[in-house]
């Protein structure tokens, strides 16, 4: 009996240590799919040259052993909407005016981590070479959202096609056009669908971004007229939140954003449609 009390608790003894030995590997597997889920940065993006940019600061990014994981977008709310909701760790899609009306707008504590590159802006026109062919009563195609609204009004005021109310600067509205010499209507378009009013008969001038207007096979070397002087505000830039930006993920994504990798895939890649604002 007491042989058979002695094979019970070695076989407990055996069964014992298995499960501890089970118990170890489990936690260890735990721990290290753990740590690997730590080391991803989701980043929501939405359109060339913003994608490409990213993919850039991904291979940067590797070397500290971070993993880039790009979330596309089809539209210019959803990156900030996945951003708020906690759905991605921040995006790379907008410039800082363009993201503070989206705070004010739904109560969001987006914050601007880094301006990253200035896109060149402009105007272009199927129709017309130069400023002095544009004809009175023309339609003329701007942003519907605020922010970009402005900076377009304001470049329409630079080459003297209209003038603003005084102190306005960036910031107008149609309102705020005190002279319209040439009795401008304007069309205010969604941005993303800007280039498709580029064709549209009755449209004399369409403002746009490089990223928007390359659909319509354009570049700024098309364009009528580009911002006489870039403005850094608009610069478009790496969004994060207030809760994450000071976050290890977030530092390393910033480094990765600035590294000499994106430097020098923005000179060589966009360097007719971008400039590196770091």
């Amino acid at each position: 009996m007491k042989k058979g009390l002695k094979c019970l608790a070695l076989i407990g003894l055996v069964v014992s240590l298995a499960a501890c030995s089970n118990n170890e590997a489990a936690n260890k597997e735990a721990t290290a799919s753990h740590t690997k889920e730590d080391k991803v940065i989701k980043v929501a993006t939405q359109a060339p040259p913003m994608t490409d940019v990213v993919l850039a600061a991904k291979d940067a990014a590797k070397k500290d052993g971070w993993d880039i994981e790009i979330v596309s977008v089809n539209d210019n709310i959803q990156y900030n909407e996945m951003l708020k909701s906690k759905e991605v760790d921040a995006n790379f899609a907008q410039h800082k005016p363009y993201m503070e009306k989206f705070n004010e707008e739904k109560g969001a504590d987006l914050v601007a981590i880094q301006p990253v590159y200035d896109a060149k802006v402009g105007y272009y026109s199927k129709d017309y070479k130069t400023i002095e062919e544009l004809p009175d009563g023309m339609t003329v195609a701007i942003p519907n959202d605020v922010s970009n609204e402005g900076r377009a009004l304001a470049m329409l005021d630079e080459q003297g096609l209209i003038t603003l109310n005084d102190g306005v600067g960036f910031n107008g509205t149609i309102k705020d056009i005190k002279e319209n010499p040439k009795n401008i209507e304007f069309l205010q378009v969604d941005l993303l669908n800007l280039a498709e009013a580029y064709n549209e008969k009755k449209v004399a001038l369409v403002y746009n971004y490089p990223a928007y207007i390359a659909k319509v096979g354009l570049t700024p070397d098309d364009a009528l007229f580009l911002e006489n002087k870039i403005d850094t505000r608009f610069a478009i830039s790496l969004v994060a939140r207030q809760d994450n930006e000071n976050s290890e993920k977030i530092q390393a994504l910033k480094k990765a954003m600035t590294s000499q990798e994106v430097k020098d895939y923005l000179e060589k890649e966009h360097g007719n449609t971008a400039v590196p604002s770091f």
